[in-house]
């Protein structure tokens, strides 16, 4: 027997209450932006609300939701708004920093994964943040076991050499 709409809506809305945390999170860390990562994750249970009525042929949705979530975020980079750069407000203007004082002693992970392509950064949230094996990155991404290697060592390198320039240049202030 199929269940009623009610049903069907009630699912969905108690699996985006467990999912939507995680999804954020990852989101956040996937575009570096929490306003654009609010944007992401809300795309991403769309899409799955519009495939929920197959959900009960899904293994872990759970799983899915996360897979929704990266492709959702690969395909935003062709979308024409992402290239809209907003103006800044009246109270920012005037306000730019060196991020290299602001930086202090604790490397900021966030502008280190928001200066790295979206490849390699999308490797290394998916490996690190949401401890995924190298195996199954590969197959969340679509690509080889020696790419996802590949991106994450060239990630680690290219924030490697962020922190050791930002070291350097409190060094050279004091």
């Amino acid at each position: 027997m199929r269940d009623s709409p009610s049903d069907h809506e009630a699912d969905f809305i108690r699996f985006a209450h467990a999912v939507h945390p995680a999804m954020l999170r990852t989101a956040r860390l996937l575009t570096g932006d929490p306003h654009a990562a609010q944007d992401l994750a809300q795309s991403a249970l769309l899409r799955i609300y519009m495939s929920w009525g197959r959900s009960d042929t899904w293994d872990n949705p759970a799983a899915y939701a996360r897979r929704t979530l990266v492709n959702v975020h690969a395909t935003w980079r062709r979308r024409h708004w992402y290239r809209e750069i907003p103006h800044r407000s009246p109270r920012e203007r005037g306000q730019a920093q060196d991020p290299a004082q602001s930086c202090g002693d604790l490397v900021d992970l966030e502008r280190a994964l928001a200066a790295l392509p979206a490849a390699q950064r999308t490797v290394l949230v998916l490996r690190f943040y949401e401890d995924l094996s190298v195996e199954q990155v590969a197959q969340l991404l679509g690509c080889s076991v020696g790419t996802v290697k590949s991106r994450t060592s060239r990630a680690l390198d290219r924030i490697r050499g962020r922190v050791e320039l930002s070291g350097r240049a409190r060094r050279d202030q004091e």
